[in-house]
């Protein structure tokens, strides 16, 4: 059984409240605002802050991928191989996921990153490949990593425009809104945010991933700052 996340944690010197909201599972073509109004307007208060996963964004735009649906090319084929092996996740390290990555950077960047990666290793240094690829190849969800079973056979990519996702999301619900990348790994980032929202802050109240890592189906966390 998965270890129970507090409540409330300090951030940034505040204490902040993370208040878990369960959906059903959000599918292709599902009105985001609205299914996010459904579940999570109820219990906005002044001054919340409301954080949803990046995943089930992408998924409404219909930004996941079946892996019968990607026909791996040449590069695909070659550069996954070069991937290194991590103990917590695929990443591009499957012809299936580099496909999307070369699909949605192209293939002369993606070539100009893992010879980015590359040289970087040689002189101990990470995180080239990345670097030069850009923030939406590093989004990318491999299949065979969802907690969610109805994706499990899926690439899901990062969500399209985040900021601007969040921004519509923020007017209609009216309190600041967050896309966030968060894992039981790395913490959290904060990959989409509307006017108001203090990254730091956010990232720093989610950095544990209350939202889990499973089918736990919470991917809104509201943050609320205790008085």
């Amino acid at each position: 059984m998965a270890k129970r996340k507090p409540p409330v944690v300090e951030a940034g010197g505040r204490m902040v409240r993370r208040i878990a909201v369960k959906t059903r599972v959000l599918n292709h073509g599902d009105d985001l605002i609205a299914a996010v109004r459904e579940f999570a307007g109820p219990m906005l208060r002044p001054g919340d802050v409301l954080t949803i996963a990046e995943s089930p964004v992408a998924v409404t735009q219909g930004r996941a991928i079946p892996i019968s649906r990607i026909r791996p090319g040449f590069w695909a084929r070659l550069l996954w191989r070069f991937v290194k092996k991590v103990p917590y996740g695929i990443g591009l390290r499957s012809p299936w996921s580099m496909q999307c990555a070369i699909d949605e950077a192209g293939a002369p960047r993606i070539v100009r990153a893992a010879l980015a990666g590359a040289w970087g290793k040689l002189r101990g240094r990470s995180g080239d490949f990345y670097r030069v690829a850009g923030p939406q190849v590093a989004m990318i969800d491999a299949a065979h990593t969802s907690g969610v079973k109805e994706f499990y056979d899926c690439v899901i990519l990062g969500p399209r425009d985040p900021d601007g996702t969040a921004q519509a999301l923020s007017s209609a619900l009216g309190c600041p809104v967050a896309i966030v990348d968060a894992n039981d790994i790395f913490g959290c980032k904060v990959v989409g945010a509307s006017a108001g929202v203090e990254r730091a802050l956010v990232e720093a109240a989610m950095r544990d991933n209350p939202a889990g890592q499973g089918g736990e189906l919470t991917p809104i966390v509201v943050l609320r700052e205790e008085v």
